[in-house]
């Protein structure tokens, strides 16, 4: 396909995070909601450049080394970066807006965010005591102006530039930073007020109103200060040194991440001049870098951590439990029996988490086998991990050192479960293990039973609540010899990807799951050109994979009926074969919970394919990560799954057009019945399980395993 067709991908990326922006925007989402988004924009922001605006950056000097050598580079990443900074800059100012206007409405809400310059007597005594009592221990200025070299300044946190001088002279003044310690202490805190009133100040502002008390010792009496932050390159390149095992590399690339060169810098449009220039040469930055001017408060990825209590909201839905698991009965003995399929998070996440501590506890299973890539902070998922390890039960733990952000965490989790006895995987070069796969072997009697499930989410509790992901808990015996293949294929890497090449039920990558998707995609206009029925939908969180745009495309030109749901990044442009004969839809749906399912639909001649996945129709994830989707067998769960997709298909609400335009216009409802995908798949889940609960509990007996 040629370049010119696509949607270069960061910018589409940053399409999506517009769409975010217009969440926090809307007037008919609940004010603590529209905080929250503001909080989700700045934290997607900041690993957008972390990530891929260092990488950009990084390909801009390697560009300039290949011009010298006289050799071509079909996409220019100046250029790439240019656009971004024209983009961020629109979409910074759009913020600000939209916080003002935030702001209005919390002030309605008699909800006020104070400075340091607008306390009352007793607010202020409270604040200083407050400052003395809990901040002073955590803080440690540090002067600058006669330092040749800043101090290291730590990626995400939040810095106070501090200038501070005697009025009667302009001239002799000094330059101090403090980090803010929102980590240890917290953002926010709450103020005495009067009833009725909620009143918050920043902690960046008890430090300003303490300013005075920090630096009493130089008798200083004007003090002028601003927060700045700074957003260093992320990347951690693990295999540039043989030298060293894996383990070893992440440790150094985690210490290297942090010495990161700074690839943005955003600051108060207030803040002294000088001391912005000081700060500009200091961090070697130039007219080409990202350098942002913002309003007074910066970091707002900790907004997604408000004192929401104190914002009048609607209750939120919560997850229930799915009917068939309903009746007081084993997880383990119903999968075993039947398919069950979990939607979250309007489903309950318990079950997946009772199904491990089922097996921990029962005397007749022998191992669990089990892929983690982002884990929760106090996991119940390796509570009962480590509880079965405690049994005497095999657990084996692919454990991804490389899910980026938390490679930290799991090497904490790796210590902790390897001290209990748990085998742990850690992965294989140059590819991630992104695949949801679990696995349990139990014996009974002279058979040997296996189960588990195929997830499109992390294995997560918290993100469970808010991530809409699906779960296949199953017994087939088809799909469980291919889960054991993909972790023969963990353990012992180094003989080959042959076991991932035996796999007969789950479309896997790197071998079969793009060659898979292909041959369906071309049977569909095989079936369109013979004048036969056909369609596909595909839900993805990120489309930008060049070759299956191109297959997608002149499936709509023949004909095929291309029905898209694509959350983030879509470099597709699907009015480029939007004549009379082709047929395309591409939305994407941005709302209270994040879109994280992978499914996959096509109509195959009536014999409907339809996959859940955890791959992204990218490069990255179908050529260099290990990824599984699995088949819905169950016709009930099909059938359940496709109502699903239809609701979201249908929506009106929350569903934006996705074009070559990068509009992200809402689709008009007209004079339809308005429907809001999240809420009308709660209210279908929920009808289903009033309606299977009421129901007479089914036999309690072992199916046998189709084969």
């Amino acid at each position: 396909m040629n370049k010119k067709n696509l949607i270069q991908r960061d910018i589409s990326w940053l399409s999506f995070n517009a769409r975010v922006l217009q969440e926090a925007n809307d007037p008919t989402v609940p004010l603590a909601q529209r905080i929250r988004f503001l909080g989700i924009f700045s934290n997607n922001s900041d690993e957008f450049f972390r990530v891929r605006v260092a990488t950009l950056k990084r390909m801009v000097e390697f560009a300039e080394k290949r011009r010298k050598l006289n050799m071509h580079m079909e996409d220019d990443p100046q250029a790439i970066l240019d656009q971004i900074q024209t983009i961020v800059l629109q979409q910074q100012n759009e913020f600000n807006r939209i916080w003002e206007g935030i702001l209005r409405e919390m002030k309605k809400e008699k909800i006020f965010l104070l400075d340091e310059k607008h306390l009352n007597t007793e607010q202020k005594k409270f604040v200083a005591k407050y400052f003395e009592e809990e901040v002073r221990s955590n803080i440690i200025p540090l002067m600058i102006e006669s330092s040749p070299t800043l101090p290291y300044l730590r990626d995400k946190s939040l810095y106070l530039g501090v200038v501070m001088r005697k009025k009667d002279s302009a001239y002799r003044q000094k330059y101090a930073l403090i980090e803010v310690p929102s980590k240890a202490v917290g953002r926010f805190i709450q103020l005495p007020g009067k009833p009725g009133e909620k009143n918050i100040i920043l902690l960046e502002d008890v430090i300003r109103y303490n300013l005075p008390t920090i630096f009493s010792y130089f008798g200083y009496d004007y003090f002028s200060s601003h927060v700045f932050k700074v957003t260093k390159d992320a990347e951690i390149d693990l295999d540039s040194d043989v030298s060293l095992s894996f383990v070893e590399k992440i440790e150094k690339g985690l210490k290297n991440r942090r010495k990161g060169k700074p690839v943005r810098f955003v600051y108060d449009k207030e803040m002294d001049a000088g001391l912005l220039e000081f700060l500009i040469r200091k961090l070697n930055l130039s007219r080409k870098s990202n350098i942002i001017p913002g309003g007074r408060i910066h970091n707002f990825r900790h907004f997604m951590d408000f004192p929401f209590h104190l914002i009048p909201s609607p209750p939120r839905k919560k997850p229930f439990v799915h009917p068939l698991l309903h009746h007081q009965r084993r997880v383990t003995d119903v999968i075993l029996q039947q398919d069950v399929m979990l939607h979250f998070p309007y489903h309950s996440f318990d079950p997946v988490i009772d199904l491990l501590r089922e097996a921990a506890m029962d005397p007749d299973v022998l191992s669990i086998k089990i892929t983690a890539y982002r884990l929760a902070s106090n996991s119940k998922i390796i509570n009962a991990l480590i509880n079965a390890a405690r049994n005497g039960k095999q657990v084996v733990v692919m454990l991804e050192l490389k899910a980026r952000f938390d490679e930290e965490a799991n090497l904490e989790w790796k210590t902790i479960l390897e001290e209990e006895g748990v085998q742990v995987l850690l992965g294989v070069p140059r590819m991630k293990i992104h695949a949801k796969l679990c696995i349990v072997k139990k014996r009974i009697g002279t058979k040997v039973l296996q189960y588990g499930f195929v997830s499109t989410g992390n294995l997560h509790e918290k993100t469970a609540t808010v991530y809409g992901d699906h779960c296949l808990l199953t017994s087939n015996r088809n799909i469980m010899a291919d889960i054991n293949r993909i972790f023969d294929y963990l353990a012992n890497w180094k003989n080959g990807q042959q076991p991932l090449r035996n796999c007969k039920t789950l479309l896997v990558c790197p071998n079969n799951m793009r060659r898979s998707i292909e041959e369906l995609i071309r049977f569909e206009i095989k079936q369109a050109k013979a004048g036969k029925t056909s369609g596909i939908i595909l839900k993805v969180n990120s489309l930008s994979d060049a070759t299956l745009i191109d297959l997608l495309m002149q499936a709509a030109k023949s004909g095929v009926p291309v029905q898209m749901i694509v959350r983030g990044i879509f470099c597709a442009k699907p009015e480029l074969v939007l004549d009379k004969k082709a047929q395309c839809k591409a939305i994407s749906i941005v709302d209270e919970y994040l879109e994280h399912a992978r499914v996959l639909l096509f109509h195959h001649g009536g014999k409907e394919k339809m996959f859940i996945s955890s791959a992204d129709w990218m490069v990255r994830n179908l050529d260099h990560r290990v990824e599984a989707a699995a088949p819905i067998l169950d016709l009930s769960l099909k059938e359940e799954l496709k109502d699903i997709l239809t609701i979201q298909l249908g929506d009106n609400v929350k569903a934006r057009c996705l074009d070559g335009k990068l509009s992200n216009e809402y689709v008009s409802g007209g004079s339809r019945k308005k429907i809001r995908s999240q809420i009308e798949t709660y209210q279908y889940l929920h009808q289903k399980s009033v309606k299977t609960y009421h129901r007479k509990e089914p036999k309690k007996t072992i199916k046998k395993q189709p084969s």
